[in-house]
Protein backbone atom coordinates (compact mmCIF):
# COMPACT_ATOMS: atom_id res chain seq x y z
CA UNK A 1 0.00 0.00 0.00
CA UNK A 2 1.97 2.94 -1.49
CA UNK A 3 0.36 6.32 0.05
CA UNK A 4 3.83 8.05 -0.10
CA UNK A 5 3.42 12.08 0.51
CA UNK A 6 -0.19 11.84 2.01
CA UNK A 7 -0.45 13.37 5.68
CA UNK A 8 -0.94 11.29 8.88
CA UNK A 9 -5.10 11.55 8.80
CA UNK A 10 -5.19 10.73 5.21
CA UNK A 11 -3.09 7.85 5.66
CA UNK A 12 -5.03 6.27 8.69
CA UNK A 13 -8.50 7.27 6.60
CA UNK A 14 -7.04 5.44 4.06
CA UNK A 15 -5.42 2.22 5.82
CA UNK A 16 -8.79 2.15 8.15
CA UNK A 17 -10.90 1.72 4.75
CA UNK A 18 -7.60 -0.84 3.10
CA UNK A 19 -6.83 1.76 -0.01
CA UNK A 20 -3.84 2.42 -2.10
CA UNK A 21 -3.26 4.47 -4.68
CA UNK A 22 -4.94 3.82 -8.27
CA UNK A 23 -8.07 2.37 -6.21
CA UNK A 24 -11.11 3.11 -7.40
CA UNK A 25 -13.24 5.35 -4.07
CA UNK A 26 -16.12 6.12 -3.08
CA UNK A 27 -15.91 9.43 -0.49
CA UNK A 28 -18.87 11.07 1.17
CA UNK A 29 -17.61 14.26 2.49
CA UNK A 30 -19.49 16.25 5.60
CA UNK A 31 -21.63 18.87 3.72
CA UNK A 32 -23.34 15.34 1.59
CA UNK A 33 -21.34 15.74 -1.25
CA UNK A 34 -20.65 12.04 -3.21
CA UNK A 35 -17.42 11.86 -4.75
CA UNK A 36 -16.64 8.63 -7.28
CA UNK A 37 -12.93 8.54 -8.41
CA UNK A 38 -9.19 7.01 -8.97
CA UNK A 39 -6.85 7.65 -6.04
CA UNK A 40 -3.48 8.97 -7.50
CA UNK A 41 -0.31 9.46 -6.46
CA UNK A 42 -0.18 12.11 -3.97
CA UNK A 43 1.77 15.55 -5.59
CA UNK A 44 5.09 17.05 -3.51
CA UNK A 45 3.59 20.25 -3.51
CA UNK A 46 0.08 21.14 -2.01
CA UNK A 47 -1.84 20.29 1.49
CA UNK A 48 -0.49 16.67 1.98
CA UNK A 49 -3.96 16.15 3.92
CA UNK A 50 -5.86 16.35 0.46
CA UNK A 51 -6.88 13.09 -1.15
CA UNK A 52 -6.28 13.60 -4.79
CA UNK A 53 -9.17 11.28 -7.06
CA UNK A 54 -9.70 11.27 -10.97
CA UNK A 55 -13.20 11.58 -11.45
CA UNK A 56 -14.94 9.44 -14.55
CA UNK A 57 -14.93 13.04 -16.76
CA UNK A 58 -11.30 13.06 -16.93
CA UNK A 59 -10.68 15.95 -14.52
CA UNK A 60 -8.72 15.75 -10.89
CA UNK A 61 -10.49 17.14 -7.35
CA UNK A 62 -8.83 17.48 -4.49
CA UNK A 63 -10.68 15.79 -1.18
CA UNK A 64 -9.64 17.15 1.98
CA UNK A 65 -9.16 14.28 4.64
CA UNK A 66 -10.15 16.11 7.32
CA UNK A 67 -13.61 16.87 6.07
CA UNK A 68 -14.65 12.85 4.88
CA UNK A 69 -17.62 11.16 6.72
CA UNK A 70 -17.11 7.86 4.70
CA UNK A 71 -14.70 6.29 2.46
CA UNK A 72 -14.89 2.54 0.52
CA UNK A 73 -12.98 0.77 -2.02
CA UNK A 74 -14.98 -0.37 -4.81
CA UNK A 75 -12.71 -0.85 -7.38
CA UNK A 76 -8.92 -1.14 -8.95
CA UNK A 77 -7.58 0.23 -11.80
CA UNK A 78 -4.38 -1.21 -13.48
CA UNK A 79 -1.81 1.01 -14.31
CA UNK A 80 -0.02 0.46 -17.63
CA UNK A 81 3.84 0.77 -16.81
CA UNK A 82 4.90 0.72 -21.03
CA UNK A 83 6.05 -1.10 -22.96
CA UNK A 84 7.50 -1.17 -26.48
CA UNK A 85 5.89 0.86 -28.72
CA UNK A 86 5.10 -1.47 -31.99
CA UNK A 87 6.82 -0.26 -35.22
CA UNK A 88 4.62 1.69 -38.19
CA UNK A 89 3.79 -0.54 -40.74
CA UNK A 90 4.44 0.70 -44.21
CA UNK A 91 1.60 0.24 -46.54
CA UNK A 92 2.12 0.50 -50.16
CA UNK A 93 1.70 4.08 -51.99
CA UNK A 94 1.48 5.58 -48.85
CA UNK A 95 3.76 8.71 -48.47
CA UNK A 96 5.89 9.23 -45.87
CA UNK A 97 6.03 11.78 -43.18
CA UNK A 98 8.71 12.73 -40.46
CA UNK A 99 7.69 13.58 -37.06
CA UNK A 100 10.30 15.16 -34.49
CA UNK A 101 9.51 15.60 -30.56
CA UNK A 102 10.46 18.92 -28.99
CA UNK A 103 8.71 18.21 -25.67
CA UNK A 104 5.05 20.18 -25.12
CA UNK A 105 2.11 19.41 -23.79
CA UNK A 106 1.28 17.33 -27.26
CA UNK A 107 3.81 14.85 -25.68
CA UNK A 108 2.90 15.07 -22.02
CA UNK A 109 0.80 13.58 -19.36
CA UNK A 110 0.51 14.16 -15.49
CA UNK A 111 3.66 14.69 -13.23
CA UNK A 112 2.12 12.70 -9.93
CA UNK A 113 5.49 14.39 -8.29
CA UNK A 114 4.72 17.84 -9.13
CA UNK A 115 1.05 17.37 -9.82
CA UNK A 116 1.81 19.35 -13.06
CA UNK A 117 1.86 18.37 -17.00
CA UNK A 118 5.31 17.27 -17.54
CA UNK A 119 6.21 15.96 -21.44
CA UNK A 120 7.88 13.07 -21.19
CA UNK A 121 6.77 10.82 -23.54
CA UNK A 122 8.74 10.34 -27.21
CA UNK A 123 7.34 11.37 -30.56
CA UNK A 124 7.28 7.23 -31.06
CA UNK A 125 4.60 7.09 -27.93
CA UNK A 126 2.64 9.92 -30.14
CA UNK A 127 2.54 8.10 -33.31
CA UNK A 128 1.37 4.93 -30.87
CA UNK A 129 -1.85 7.06 -29.75
CA UNK A 130 -3.12 8.42 -33.22
CA UNK A 131 -3.48 4.85 -34.85
CA UNK A 132 -5.28 6.52 -37.80
CA UNK A 133 -2.25 7.76 -38.99
CA UNK A 134 -1.47 4.48 -40.72
CA UNK A 135 -4.03 5.35 -43.16
CA UNK A 136 -3.11 8.57 -44.00
CA UNK A 137 1.01 8.05 -44.24
CA UNK A 138 4.04 6.38 -43.04
CA UNK A 139 5.18 7.61 -39.78
CA UNK A 140 8.64 7.45 -38.48
CA UNK A 141 9.58 9.28 -35.60
CA UNK A 142 12.01 10.83 -33.42
CA UNK A 143 12.66 12.98 -30.32
CA UNK A 144 15.40 15.88 -31.20
CA UNK A 145 15.06 16.75 -27.22
CA UNK A 146 12.26 17.28 -24.35
CA UNK A 147 11.78 20.59 -23.59
CA UNK A 148 8.95 22.75 -22.28
CA UNK A 149 8.86 25.50 -24.65
CA UNK A 150 9.46 28.09 -22.00
CA UNK A 151 12.85 27.13 -21.76
CA UNK A 152 13.80 27.32 -25.49
CA UNK A 153 16.26 29.37 -26.84
CA UNK A 154 17.13 30.61 -30.42
CA UNK A 155 20.09 28.02 -30.12
CA UNK A 156 16.97 25.08 -30.44
CA UNK A 157 15.59 26.89 -33.15
CA UNK A 158 18.73 26.33 -35.14
CA UNK A 159 19.05 22.64 -33.77
CA UNK A 160 15.02 21.95 -35.27
CA UNK A 161 16.31 23.51 -38.04
CA UNK A 162 19.32 21.97 -39.17
CA UNK A 163 17.84 18.33 -38.15
CA UNK A 164 14.29 19.30 -40.63
CA UNK A 165 16.98 20.22 -43.49
CA UNK A 166 18.45 16.80 -42.94
CA UNK A 167 15.41 14.68 -42.91
CA UNK A 168 14.48 16.31 -45.68
CA UNK A 169 17.58 15.48 -47.85
CA UNK A 170 18.43 12.13 -46.68
CA UNK A 171 15.19 11.02 -46.34
CA UNK A 172 12.72 12.43 -48.66
CA UNK A 173 9.27 12.71 -46.78
CA UNK A 174 6.06 14.55 -47.88
CA UNK A 175 6.57 16.79 -45.15
CA UNK A 176 7.90 17.44 -41.73
CA UNK A 177 6.08 17.82 -37.95
CA UNK A 178 7.78 19.15 -35.23
CA UNK A 179 5.45 19.04 -32.02
CA UNK A 180 6.08 21.89 -29.80
CA UNK A 181 4.88 23.08 -26.84
CA UNK A 182 2.14 25.88 -27.66
CA UNK A 183 3.70 29.17 -25.49
CA UNK A 184 6.42 29.82 -28.10
CA UNK A 185 5.37 28.07 -30.81
CA UNK A 186 4.77 30.99 -32.74
CA UNK A 187 8.87 31.90 -32.29
CA UNK A 188 10.10 28.90 -33.06
CA UNK A 189 7.42 28.73 -36.53
CA UNK A 190 9.04 32.32 -37.53
CA UNK A 191 12.49 31.08 -37.02
CA UNK A 192 11.95 28.38 -38.98
CA UNK A 193 10.76 30.14 -42.06
CA UNK A 194 13.52 32.10 -42.02
CA UNK A 195 16.58 29.83 -41.67
CA UNK A 196 14.49 27.36 -43.96
CA UNK A 197 13.81 27.81 -47.71
CA UNK A 198 13.22 26.27 -50.70
CA UNK A 199 11.50 23.21 -49.37
CA UNK A 200 10.43 19.93 -51.10
CA UNK A 201 7.23 19.79 -48.12
CA UNK A 202 5.61 21.86 -45.32
CA UNK A 203 7.43 22.05 -42.14
CA UNK A 204 4.13 21.72 -40.14
CA UNK A 205 4.37 22.62 -36.26
CA UNK A 206 1.79 21.00 -33.77
CA UNK A 207 0.81 21.17 -30.25
CA UNK A 208 -2.06 20.69 -27.71
CA UNK A 209 -3.27 22.77 -24.92
CA UNK A 210 -5.07 19.85 -23.27
CA UNK A 211 -2.57 16.75 -21.99
CA UNK A 212 -3.35 13.00 -23.27
CA UNK A 213 -4.79 11.80 -20.13
CA UNK A 214 -7.54 14.42 -20.53
CA UNK A 215 -10.77 13.69 -22.07
CA UNK A 216 -10.76 17.20 -23.69
CA UNK A 217 -7.45 16.87 -24.93
CA UNK A 218 -7.01 17.77 -28.89
CA UNK A 219 -3.80 15.82 -29.29
CA UNK A 220 -4.60 13.09 -31.74
CA UNK A 221 -6.68 15.32 -33.62
CA UNK A 222 -4.23 18.20 -34.39
CA UNK A 223 -1.37 15.63 -35.27
CA UNK A 224 -3.65 13.62 -37.70
CA UNK A 225 -4.80 17.22 -38.80
CA UNK A 226 -0.91 18.07 -39.47
CA UNK A 227 -0.05 14.71 -41.34
CA UNK A 228 -2.84 15.36 -43.33
CA UNK A 229 -1.27 19.03 -43.88
CA UNK A 230 1.93 17.57 -44.53
CA UNK A 231 0.72 14.67 -47.23
CA UNK A 232 -1.79 17.01 -49.37
CA UNK A 233 0.00 20.94 -48.91
CA UNK A 234 0.77 21.96 -52.23
CA UNK A 235 2.58 24.60 -50.28
CA UNK A 236 5.99 24.21 -48.49
CA UNK A 237 6.62 26.66 -45.89
CA UNK A 238 6.85 26.66 -42.14
CA UNK A 239 3.00 26.54 -40.70
CA UNK A 240 0.87 26.26 -37.55
CA UNK A 241 -1.82 23.75 -37.50
CA UNK A 242 -4.18 23.91 -34.67
CA UNK A 243 -7.89 23.56 -33.84
CA UNK A 244 -10.26 25.91 -35.93
CA UNK A 245 -12.72 25.93 -33.58
CA UNK A 246 -14.12 23.70 -30.40
CA UNK A 247 -15.17 20.62 -32.19
CA UNK A 248 -12.43 18.33 -33.59
CA UNK A 249 -13.11 18.74 -37.39
CA UNK A 250 -12.11 21.89 -38.71
CA UNK A 251 -8.61 22.57 -38.08
CA UNK A 252 -6.43 25.98 -39.19
CA UNK A 253 -3.23 25.98 -41.23
CA UNK A 254 -1.42 29.22 -40.25
CA UNK A 255 1.50 30.67 -41.83
CA UNK A 256 4.44 30.81 -39.12
CA UNK A 257 5.33 34.17 -39.37
CA UNK A 258 1.99 35.25 -39.23
CA UNK A 259 0.43 33.18 -36.36
CA UNK A 260 -0.06 34.23 -32.22
CA UNK A 261 -1.65 32.37 -29.22
CA UNK A 262 -4.73 34.49 -28.37
CA UNK A 263 -6.22 32.20 -25.32
CA UNK A 264 -4.32 30.51 -22.61
CA UNK A 265 -6.76 27.68 -22.83
CA UNK A 266 -9.16 27.76 -25.67
CA UNK A 267 -8.25 24.85 -27.71
CA UNK A 268 -8.37 27.06 -31.21
CA UNK A 269 -6.30 29.48 -29.37
CA UNK A 270 -4.25 30.06 -32.59
CA UNK A 271 -5.25 33.00 -35.07
CA UNK A 272 -3.56 34.43 -38.14
CA UNK A 273 -2.75 38.07 -37.92
CA UNK A 274 -2.84 40.32 -40.46
CA UNK A 275 -3.57 37.47 -42.77
CA UNK A 276 -5.49 35.11 -43.51
CA UNK A 277 -5.13 31.36 -42.92
CA UNK A 278 -3.21 29.74 -45.60
CA UNK A 279 -5.78 26.65 -45.78
CA UNK A 280 -8.11 24.54 -43.69
CA UNK A 281 -8.05 20.95 -42.67
CA UNK A 282 -11.44 19.03 -42.15
CA UNK A 283 -11.57 15.81 -40.44
CA UNK A 284 -12.48 12.89 -40.36
CA UNK A 285 -12.91 13.60 -44.27
CA UNK A 286 -9.41 14.24 -44.05
CA UNK A 287 -9.47 17.04 -47.18
CA UNK A 288 -7.58 20.03 -46.76
CA UNK A 289 -8.63 23.42 -49.00
CA UNK A 290 -6.40 26.12 -49.69
CA UNK A 291 -7.48 29.57 -49.26
CA UNK A 292 -4.28 31.67 -51.12
CA UNK A 293 -2.36 30.92 -54.03
CA UNK A 294 0.02 33.36 -52.74
CA UNK A 295 2.56 31.11 -51.05
CA UNK A 296 5.91 28.49 -51.57
CA UNK A 297 5.84 25.81 -53.52
CA UNK A 298 7.55 22.33 -52.66
CA UNK A 299 11.05 22.51 -54.66
CA UNK A 300 12.74 19.80 -56.05
CA UNK A 301 16.07 21.91 -56.09
CA UNK A 302 17.50 21.41 -52.16
CA UNK A 303 17.13 22.76 -49.34
CA UNK A 304 18.65 25.85 -48.54
CA UNK A 305 19.21 26.10 -44.83
CA UNK A 306 20.57 30.00 -43.73
CA UNK A 307 20.22 28.98 -40.18
CA UNK A 308 21.60 30.68 -36.73
CA UNK A 309 20.43 33.66 -34.93
CA UNK A 310 21.83 36.59 -32.86
CA UNK A 311 21.15 36.11 -29.72
CA UNK A 312 22.10 39.37 -28.04
CA UNK A 313 18.68 40.76 -29.32
CA UNK A 314 16.15 41.65 -27.10
CA UNK A 315 12.08 42.60 -27.40
CA UNK A 316 10.96 45.10 -25.36
CA UNK A 317 7.75 46.42 -24.58
CA UNK A 318 6.93 49.96 -24.05
CA UNK A 319 5.02 51.01 -20.98
CA UNK A 320 4.02 54.40 -19.94
CA UNK A 321 6.58 55.91 -17.29
CA UNK A 322 8.86 53.16 -18.97
CA UNK A 323 12.75 54.25 -17.93
CA UNK A 324 15.79 54.80 -20.59
CA UNK A 325 17.61 52.80 -18.35
CA UNK A 326 16.26 49.98 -20.07
CA UNK A 327 17.62 50.51 -23.28
CA UNK A 328 20.54 51.83 -21.61
CA UNK A 329 21.44 48.70 -20.05
CA UNK A 330 20.95 46.71 -23.33
CA UNK A 331 23.54 48.73 -25.06
CA UNK A 332 25.79 48.83 -22.16
CA UNK A 333 25.99 45.27 -22.24
CA UNK A 334 26.39 44.15 -26.07
CA UNK A 335 22.82 43.86 -27.54
CA UNK A 336 23.48 44.28 -31.31
CA UNK A 337 19.45 44.82 -31.55
CA UNK A 338 16.12 45.42 -30.24
CA UNK A 339 12.48 45.50 -31.21
CA UNK A 340 10.52 47.55 -29.47
CA UNK A 341 6.73 47.57 -29.22
CA UNK A 342 5.61 50.68 -28.94
CA UNK A 343 2.07 52.29 -28.69
CA UNK A 344 -0.56 52.90 -31.89
CA UNK A 345 1.23 53.13 -35.18
CA UNK A 346 5.01 53.16 -33.16
CA UNK A 347 5.26 55.56 -30.42
CA UNK A 348 7.48 56.04 -27.65
CA UNK A 349 8.16 58.52 -25.01
CA UNK A 350 9.83 61.40 -25.82
CA UNK A 351 12.56 60.19 -22.48
CA UNK A 352 13.80 57.51 -24.65
CA UNK A 353 14.77 59.40 -27.94
CA UNK A 354 18.38 60.32 -26.76
CA UNK A 355 18.80 56.78 -25.37
CA UNK A 356 17.57 54.90 -28.79
CA UNK A 357 19.88 57.85 -31.20
CA UNK A 358 22.84 56.51 -29.04
CA UNK A 359 21.97 52.99 -29.56
CA UNK A 360 21.90 53.39 -33.29
CA UNK A 361 24.67 55.77 -33.30
CA UNK A 362 26.75 52.64 -31.28
CA UNK A 363 25.71 50.07 -34.03
CA UNK A 364 22.67 48.41 -32.79
CA UNK A 365 19.47 47.88 -35.34
CA UNK A 366 16.11 49.35 -33.44
CA UNK A 367 12.90 48.20 -35.20
CA UNK A 368 9.66 49.90 -33.88
CA UNK A 369 6.67 47.28 -34.01
CA UNK A 370 3.23 48.36 -32.44
CA UNK A 371 1.73 46.76 -29.67
CA UNK A 372 -1.67 46.70 -31.28
CA UNK A 373 -2.11 42.86 -32.34
CA UNK A 374 -3.67 44.17 -35.91
CA UNK A 375 -2.51 46.96 -38.22
CA UNK A 376 0.86 48.09 -39.18
CA UNK A 377 3.69 50.83 -38.37
CA UNK A 378 3.32 54.06 -39.47
CA UNK A 379 5.79 56.59 -38.29
CA UNK A 380 5.30 59.11 -40.73
CA UNK A 381 1.59 60.01 -39.45
CA UNK A 382 2.28 61.72 -35.78
CA UNK A 383 5.78 63.90 -34.42
CA UNK A 384 7.05 61.35 -32.28
CA UNK A 385 6.93 58.64 -35.31
CA UNK A 386 9.26 61.73 -37.07
CA UNK A 387 11.41 61.85 -34.75
CA UNK A 388 12.22 58.15 -34.08
CA UNK A 389 12.60 58.01 -37.60
CA UNK A 390 15.22 60.62 -37.60
CA UNK A 391 17.50 59.13 -34.77
CA UNK A 392 17.50 55.80 -36.61
CA UNK A 393 14.95 53.19 -35.85
CA UNK A 394 13.58 51.61 -38.56
CA UNK A 395 9.87 50.42 -38.43
CA UNK A 396 8.78 46.81 -38.17
CA UNK A 397 5.86 47.42 -41.54
CA UNK A 398 2.65 44.63 -39.96
CA UNK A 399 5.05 42.28 -38.63
CA UNK A 400 4.16 40.62 -35.37
CA UNK A 401 6.64 41.51 -32.83
CA UNK A 402 7.57 38.06 -32.04
CA UNK A 403 7.89 38.26 -35.87
CA UNK A 404 10.00 41.06 -35.78
CA UNK A 405 12.34 40.07 -32.82
CA UNK A 406 12.87 36.58 -34.84
CA UNK A 407 13.76 38.24 -38.28
CA UNK A 408 16.08 40.46 -36.31
CA UNK A 409 17.94 37.90 -34.12
CA UNK A 410 18.38 36.20 -38.01
CA UNK A 411 18.85 38.80 -40.03
CA UNK A 412 21.94 39.81 -37.36
CA UNK A 413 23.69 36.50 -37.55
CA UNK A 414 24.31 37.37 -41.15
CA UNK A 415 25.29 40.67 -41.43
CA UNK A 416 27.15 43.13 -38.64
CA UNK A 417 26.53 46.00 -40.96
CA UNK A 418 23.60 48.44 -39.58
CA UNK A 419 22.44 48.93 -43.11
CA UNK A 420 22.98 46.19 -44.57
CA UNK A 421 20.62 44.60 -41.27
CA UNK A 422 17.95 47.78 -41.62
CA UNK A 423 17.70 46.48 -45.61
CA UNK A 424 17.21 42.83 -45.02
CA UNK A 425 15.05 43.21 -42.11
CA UNK A 426 12.66 45.63 -44.44
CA UNK A 427 13.11 42.68 -47.22
CA UNK A 428 10.05 40.15 -47.51
CA UNK A 429 11.30 36.96 -47.40
CA UNK A 430 8.43 34.53 -45.64
CA UNK A 431 5.31 36.78 -46.23
CA UNK A 432 5.95 38.20 -43.20
CA UNK A 433 5.37 41.66 -44.76
CA UNK A 434 1.94 42.46 -46.69
CA UNK A 435 2.64 45.56 -49.19
CA UNK A 436 -1.02 47.07 -47.33
CA UNK A 437 -3.21 46.28 -44.50
CA UNK A 438 -6.87 45.04 -46.11
CA UNK A 439 -10.13 46.00 -44.50
CA UNK A 440 -11.30 42.20 -44.09
CA UNK A 441 -7.99 41.79 -42.18
CA UNK A 442 -9.44 43.28 -39.25
CA UNK A 443 -11.96 40.50 -36.93
CA UNK A 444 -15.84 42.00 -36.77
CA UNK A 445 -17.71 42.80 -33.82
CA UNK A 446 -20.62 41.26 -35.24
CA UNK A 447 -20.25 37.69 -33.25
CA UNK A 448 -20.66 40.33 -29.83
CA UNK A 449 -23.53 42.35 -31.18
CA UNK A 450 -25.38 38.85 -31.95
CA UNK A 451 -24.50 37.24 -28.36
CA UNK A 452 -25.52 40.80 -26.85
CA UNK A 453 -28.66 40.85 -28.51
CA UNK A 454 -29.51 37.69 -26.94
CA UNK A 455 -28.63 39.53 -23.51
CA UNK A 456 -25.43 39.56 -21.37
CA UNK A 457 -25.47 37.47 -18.38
Amino acid sequence: MDLTGYGEKAVVLLENAGVSVFDEIEVERDDGVLLCGVLLPRPQYGDPEVLVLKLSNGYNVGVDARRVKSLRKVGRVEVSRGGQTPSPVLKPGLPRVHFLGTGGTIASRIDYVSGAVYPYFTAEDIYSMVPELEEVAFVTAETLFNVFSEDLTPRHWSMIAERVAQVFEKEEPAGVIVAHGTDTMGYTAAALAFALRRLPGPVVLVGAQRSSDRPSSDSATNVLAATVTAVKAPFAESVVVMHAGLRDTLFYVNRGVRVRKMHTSRRDAFRSVNSIPLAKVELPARELKVFTKRYARRSKEGVLLENGFEEKVALVKFYPGMSAELIDYLVDNGYKGMVIEGTGLGHVAENLLPSIKRAVDEGVVVAIASQCIWGRVNMNVYRRGVELLKVGAIPSEDMLPETAYVKLSWVLARTDDPREAAKLFLTNLAFEIEERSEEWGYPPLSYFEDRLNGGYS
